[in-house]
């Protein structure tokens, strides 16, 4: 398996649970939040499907203006996480190896430059991160049969 087989598998893992919990939020719970100070249910989701999207895009394309792009406007939650999780897939499975070694210039946001799978793995750490949130935000919908945190 190439870099990129061996990162899709592992993003995948976890995307695919990410994409069961949003199939709990419905949209009268679109608004749910956990706490006062907590981002809204749909608002976390999009933003687990937008960052994911824009840190691939980033190392396809060796630049920062992904981070800039608007994302498509899709007022169904499910079909956006569907859309968003298509497109990622897309830009993952035509990373070459070189793409995972290259260093790419994102000290604006994060300090430093990173090799391609160093970003990777930032932005598959970062939805981990959201998706053990969107655990808390279902079950605080009352949803209680729940996937496992992982697919293997």
């Amino acid at each position: 398996m190439n870099q990129s087989e061996t990162f899709l598998q592992s993003f995948l893992s976890h995307r695919q649970v990410t994409n069961e919990l949003i199939q709990f939020i419905t949209p009268e719970n679109y608004g749910f939040k956990p706490s006062e100070t907590s981002m809204e249910a749909a608002k976390l989701a999009r933003h687990i499907m937008e960052s994911s999207y824009k840190f691939a895009s980033v190392v396809k394309t060796g630049s920062l203006a992904p981070f800039q792009e608007k994302t498509a406007e899709e007022p169904d939650l499910h079909k956006f996480a569907e859309v968003y999780t298509n497109k990622t897939k897309e830009i993952l499975a035509s990373l070459s190896d070189q793409d995972f070694e290259k260093d790419v210039d994102v000290s604006a946001i994060f300090g430093s430059s990173m090799t391609g799978l160093q970003l990777l793995r930032s932005a598959l750490e970062h939805e981990i991160h959201h998706k053990g949130a969107l655990f808390v935000y279902v079950r605080g919908m009352g949803h209680t049969e729940l996937p496992f945190f992982v697919k293997r």
